[in-house]
């Protein structure tokens, strides 16, 4: 039999092709593992409210977590009947005569004449056009709106069955959260020091998800009501609406505010003039950098910082991977993928090379003597707590009641 070669080429060229599988399968099995990802995420923030629903107001845990999954519904509604009435306000502005259509062309021909640095196209933007047929960019817009529309309808359909699905997982990981998490160090082996180190690793990855996504959530809120104020002072006709856009899009690191920009620029270079334009761009940008470089660093701290090379090929690799939704899922998953670096011996660099500074050594499971029963309970809950009835039974079957 010829020995398998075991060199460090090998090693290399082993894990490489690891890697490329573990893309290939991501990929492939995106409609069953985007669903998942989306329902841990969301069982990390959600268990400790459900707990605390559980405890202190001694609301059964079946109970707990159906009311924190139904206020999850009616932020979803509410974040889709505010853009439901913008679209339908937006349509309602829209001209609809052939002199309105003319008037609103020339108006915005005007202001972009005065701020273009080149002549425009005199078949995309006729001077002075008599009917609406000599509009060409007016014609190529109506033009794609069907398909666009088209787009929009399947992308939100099939968006809508995806939440069903979600919302179906993050109630059976809540339920038995705690029950999962067991079992799941388990499969590590009986030791129980090695279990204890998995279990500590699962509640740290949980922690650090929770952690940058509620304060994501905190600051994407309140730079939201920010700008809309900005927006409302300005005289833009959705100002809200761009504001809640904004905290969505930001969300996704970089690309989302540049894309969140445009919207309310093009609101405000229609419906103001051009020096309000460039005044809403500039405070705008102002404020994007005060939160990114100021505000995020002091209240979510270094350690949940992660440099800026690393961001951008977290952004490039799930976008290849998983898409739109990829983008807005970088950040969290890679939180977690920096949890596992920092515990796993031998790849404590690759979480400092992930990072802004150097990680300072935390207590192990091992230096504090602590059991995987201990560990999974000396935090609040990272995925989710256990039913009250289940563990009452459970203790009883173990002293032999």
């Amino acid at each position: 039999m010829i020995p398998f070669p075991t060199n460090t080429a090998t090693r290399v060229g082993i894990n490489i092709l690891i890697l490329l599988g573990s893309v290939v399968a991501l990929r492939l099995g995106q409609t069953v593992f985007i669903p998942i990802v989306i329902a841990l995420l969301l069982a990390a923030v959600l268990g400790p409210a459900a707990e605390w629903l559980h405890a202190k107001l001694k609301i059964r845990w079946t109970l707990s977590c159906l009311t924190v999954i139904v206020g999850l519904l009616l932020l979803n509604l509410f974040i889709f009947a505010v853009f439901g009435v913008a679209f339908a306000r937006m349509a309602q502005q829209f001209p609809t005569t052939d002199k309105d259509i003319i008037n609103y062309f020339n108006n915005f021909r005007g202001k972009l004449e005065q701020v273009w640095p080149w002549p425009l196209d005199e078949e995309l933007f006729p001077l002075n056009p008599q009917k609406v047929e000599d509009i060409r960019a007016y014609e190529v817009l109506t033009k794609a709106a069907p398909q666009m529309l088209k787009w929009t309808v399947d992308y939100v359909g099939n968006g809508l069955w995806q939440w069903i699905l979600i919302l179906f997982i993050l109630l059976f990981l809540l339920l038995e959260g705690r029950m999962l998490t067991r079992r799941v160090v388990a499969i590590f082996g009986p030791s129980e020091e090695v279990r204890a180190k998995a279990g500590a690793v699962l509640l740290d990855m949980a922690h650090q998800m929770r952690t940058y996504l509620v304060w994501r959530t905190i600051i994407n809120f309140g730079l939201a009501i920010v700008i809309g104020f900005v927006y409302q002072f300005a005289g833009l006709k959705q100002a809200w609406t761009w504001a809640i856009l904004l905290a969505i899009l930001n969300y996704v690191p970089y690309l989302g505010p540049l894309l969140a920009g445009v919207p309310p620029l093009l609101d405000a270079f229609i419906f103001t003039d051009p020096v309000t334009t460039l005044v809403i761009s500039i405070l705008y940008w102002v404020i994007i950098v005060v939160e990114g470089y100021l505000i995020v660093p002091l209240i979510m701290g270094r350690s949940m910082e992660m440099n800026a090379t690393t961001v951008m090929i977290a952004c490039l690799f799930w976008d290849l991977v998983w898409g739109i939704v990829g983008l807005f899922l970088a950040m969290p998953i890679m939180a977690g993928v920096k949890a596992v670096c920092y515990h796993v011996p031998g790849w404590r660099p690759w979480a400092n090379l992930m990072g802004t500074e150097h990680e300072e050594e935390r207590p192990t499971p091992e230096q504090q003597d602590l059991s995987i029963e201990q560990v999974i309970k000396q935090e609040s809950p990272k995925l989710a707590a256990p039913n009250g009835e289940l563990e009452a039974k459970s203790e009883k079957e173990k002293t032999g009641a």
